[in-house]
């Protein structure tokens, strides 16, 4: 069986791949489109190194 956080990274991406999707298929400007995709990737990848470095206990400031 995954570890939990396998699981979580897993849905994360998930999420975040269907929310890319959707924001490719509305009628808006292309402009706030690319804004808020970037800010989805921002996110993404921000989560992901505060996730990886509390699992490691690289800074002490990550952890719970």
């Amino acid at each position: 069986m995954f570890p939990a956080f396998l699981i979580q990274i897993l849905i994360m991406l998930l999420v975040a791949g269907v929310l890319l999707w959707g924001i490719q298929h509305l009628p808006i400007d292309a402009a706030i489109a690319g804004i808020i995709r970037v800010v989805i990737i921002v996110v993404v990848c921000i989560w992901l190194i505060y996730l990886l470095a509390g699992m490691t206990g690289a800074s002490p400031i990550l952890r719970h």
